[in-house]
């Protein structure tokens, strides 16, 4: 009990410090309700900790509180990474980085307030006009020439979380030394320091004419654009979750050639609620229960969900039996790297130097089919960011044809 009472007087003192001035109305009334309650829970679980900067950035549940994700938990991350950036990059007459978010809840507030921020810093500021999905945050950073971007996302959790990813200049989520750099920085930030008011020349708003340059880079990769034009009239039943695929991808299964598209009409609809799903993870059968209708109702070859920012995806097509079968993510990632080495070298265009990666959780049946046809594979931790140094490591040098990890994840 007196553990307990410790536990609540020091989540008191640190609310009480909520209460100050620098703080908007909205989180003073939203702490003083915690504070009033007679169920100290709410209070504990807002004040107990500070939400963590780690080498990912930061996730958590939305609300007031310093283990909370808010403008002020936002803010900091923010000030840190700021104040590295000018420490790495002192050597730059301007400092870029581009700004990005999903569909979630506060993500445009959060992801405004980080320009907002970085502007105020002097930095200058590529951010979206809206939602966008994950790959392309990475791709502006290299378009802009950004020595770095954060990204508003919490991917697939639950509709209470956010986060924020914090990228390098190579258009990776930030890697050693710099992620250790940046939590330095950001764990000496006290509320006080941030530069909350923005400078709108140093902001960029951008848009469409990123998705459309994006788009016709996407669509470079295609390796037998023939085998698209004999079956544009595949039947694909398409679903964003709720989330950034619908911004992009049945745009770009357009492009690509197919002309039988069928978007979940319900999930067509952004939503950081995400109210026709318990969970917006593709990993999750039931997730697809509203595609899988319409495949059945239309009698679909293949069924295709991204997940709320879009940088994974689940499918599912139908076995010998005409039964619809979800496809794990080691599958996908076989099933694609397979066609890519196989494919690429019967219409000539594997080179000697070629390479693919997998993370070292994913099926090692890749190895193997690398070895047969002589293609070097890597291993990696598991995480894109360490797929992209592998292909940081080799640029200019070697060419990077594919790869991806066993939880949905594909990067070609």
């Amino acid at each position: 009990m007196e553990n307990n009472a410790q536990l609540i007087a020091q989540c008191e003192a640190k609310a009480e410090q909520w209460l100050a001035p620098e703080f908007d109305e909205q989180t003073r009334k939203e702490v003083k309700e915690l504070m009033e309650n007679t169920d100290k829970t709410g209070l504990i679980d807002a004040f107990y900790k500070d939400l963590e900067f780690g080498t990912g950035g930061l996730r958590g549940i939305m609300g007031a509180g310093s283990n909370r994700m808010n403008i002020y938990t936002v803010g900091m991350a923010t000030q840190g990474l700021a104040n590295y950036l000018k420490k790495n990059f002192a050597n730059l007459s301007l400092i870029k980085v581009a700004v990005c978010h999903d569909c979630r809840n506060n993500s445009r507030l959060f992801a405004e307030t980080v320009a907002n921020i970085f502007s105020a810093n002097g930095i200058k500021v590529y951010l979206f006009d809206d939602m966008r999905p994950t790959p392309e945050c990475s791709f502006a950073i290299r378009h802009f020439g950004c020595q770095s971007g954060v990204n508003i996302t919490a991917s697939h959790n639950p509709r209470e979380y956010n986060g924020y990813k914090a990228y390098w200049e190579d258009g990776a989520q930030v890697l050693a030394p710099h992620d250790k750099g940046i939590i330095d920085e950001v764990n000496k930030v006290k509320v006080a320091d941030v530069k909350f008011k923005g400078n709108p020349e140093l902001i960029e708003i951008i848009g469409e004419e990123i998705d459309k340059i994006y788009l016709e880079q996407v669509k470079t990769i295609s390796i037998d654009p023939a085998v698209i034009e004999r079956h544009k009239d595949l039947k694909i039943v398409y679903t964003p979750l709720h989330g950034t695929g619908m911004m992009l991808i049945p745009q770009s299964l357009k492009l690509w050639g197919f002309e039988n598209v069928h978007c979940v009409k319900e999930q067509m609809e952004r939503s950081g609620d995400f109210p026709t799903v318990v969970s917006p993870n593709p990993e999750n059968g039931e997730a697809l229960t509203l595609a899988l209708r319409d495949a059945k109702a239309i009698d679909a070859d293949i069924v295709m969900a991204s997940d709320p920012d879009a940088d994974r995806v689940g499918m599912a097509c139908k076995n010998d039996k005409g039964e619809w079968v979800l496809i794990n993510g080691n599958q996908t990632c076989l099933l694609f790297l397979y066609y890519i080495i196989t494919n690429r070298i019967k219409t000539g265009k594997m080179k000697p130097n070629d390479f693919i990666v997998k993370t070292i959780v994913t099926t090692e049946v890749i190895k193997k089919i690398a070895d047969k046809n002589n293609i070097e594979m890597r291993d990696c931790y598991t995480g894109f960011k360490w797929i992209a140094n592998e292909i940081l490591k080799s640029e200019g040098k070697q060419k990077y044809i594919g790869g991806g990890e066993e939880s949905y994840g594909f990067l070609a």
